[in-house]
């Protein structure tokens, strides 16, 4: 394909981020990649066929050559921010701060955007063995240990019902505090976008098993679950923030793969906002605008849990009422969703990016909102 091109399938405008070889991987749905017009993302050597017949993410990836870099969404100019010969993974970044926060082995670092300096951040004692994953609106690290290391296999973890714990590290005076242990698989751990003392995190395994969406004050340690199930086989999750920290929003099926919804649930008040949507609009990931106007979904295969017959798009969404309306924006249909696009607005709002392997290597790309005038 062209590094620009439109859709005939939908009209919309498609842009290649990324143009630099190797693989390139956006964030997770929930991880902030954005500092000002700038995308932090990794880049890896070119995959092997049969890398793609797993699941990928960042964190499992085998290829070689892990690195970080970011963007300008305007020049498409890539920067390297990295250089470490040892596999890295982290997907932090504090737009306040400038910082990209990332770990190799048992050592977190951070390294400045603008300035390149490196800086090492912390170093875990031999036995504690811990994976940083988000970071919180006063730029502090957040670090969640957990053990075993992280399977694909929810059954297998959900069931072994070891102990894990959430806790913080403030980086000025590397304090370690224990906030809450469990023997539940404690994975999903977000902070929210606007308070800094309010951490999000889920009980990971088969949905339908798990009361899965909690908060912990990280002062006094209160815990609240935000979603109580209340029909058998009803099952929430892939939950986000929305960009004020007002409303979790998160994937309802009531029951699990027959009817499908996003909720968002008031951080507040307990005020519930539903949406309805069909089985093909259902995605693996949504995400939202800062105004919680728009929503957008990176579809999914017939092997999903939707079961959908004609699911494979990146979808825009509007609330109209208690429903949402849907445009096609992407036509996903050589996509294998063994990566999962993860979704995000662009910072003006006026693109969707997202990672597809549809031309073999997998990239990280744009889709302009608007329908494009140069039909």
């Amino acid at each position: 394909m062209p590094d620009e091109w439109i859709d005939k399938d939908t009209h919309h405008k498609i842009v290649k981020l990324t143009r630099i070889g190797g693989s390139s991987y956006s964030f997770y749905f929930h991880n902030n990649p954005f500092i000002g017009n700038k995308m932090v993302f990794y880049n890896t050597s070119p995959q092997k066929p049969e890398e793609q017949a797993a699941k990928i993410e960042i964190y499992n990836t085998s290829a070689k050559g892990k690195q970080i870099y970011w963007v300008d969404l305007k020049t498409l100019k890539a920067e390297q921010l990295s250089n470490h010969a040892t596999a890295m993974n982290g997907e932090i970044v504090s737009a306040k701060t400038k910082e990209v926060f990332f770990q190799v082995k048992d050592s977190v670092f951070s390294v400045n955007v603008d300035t390149k300096k490196e800086t090492l951040v912390f170093v875990f004692p031999d036995d504690f063995k811990a994976t940083i994953t988000a970071v919180n609106a006063d730029g502090e690290k957040e670090l969640f240990k957990k053990y075993p290391n992280k399977s694909s296999y929810f059954n297998i973890i959900y069931e072994a019902k070891l102990p894990r714990t959430l806790f913080t590290i403030d980086i000025k005076n590397k304090q370690l505090n224990k906030l809450h242990t469990d023997t539940a698989w404690l994975n999903h751990v977000q902070f929210s976008a606007a308070d800094p003392n309010l951490m999000m995190f889920c009980h990971e395994g088969p949905w339908h098993k798990v009361n899965r969406i909690w908060t912990i004050d990280v002062k006094t340690k209160k815990i609240t679950q935000i979603h109580k199930r209340i029909m058998d086989m009803e099952i929430a999750g892939h939950e986000w923030s929305s960009a004020d920290g007002n409303i979790i929003w998160y994937d309802l099926q009531q029951p699990r793969s027959t009817t499908f919804f996003i909720e968002g649930h008031h951080v507040k008040t307990g005020e519930k906002t539903k949406y309805e949507l069909q089985r093909d609009e259902w995605s693996i990931h949504f995400n939202s605008t800062k105004d919680n106007k728009l929503f957008c979904g990176d579809g999914g295969d017939p092997g999903q849990v939707a079961r959908a017959k004609d699911g494979m798009w990146i979808y825009l969404f509007t609330p109209n009422g208690n429903k949402f309306s849907s445009e096609k924006l992407v036509n996903m249909k050589n996509h294998k969703y063994s990566l999962e696009p993860n979704v995000h607005f662009s910072p003006d709002e006026n693109w969707i990016i997202f990672r597809a392997n549809f031309e073999g290597e997998t990239n990280v790309y744009a889709v302009e909102v608007k329908k494009s005038d140069n039909l």
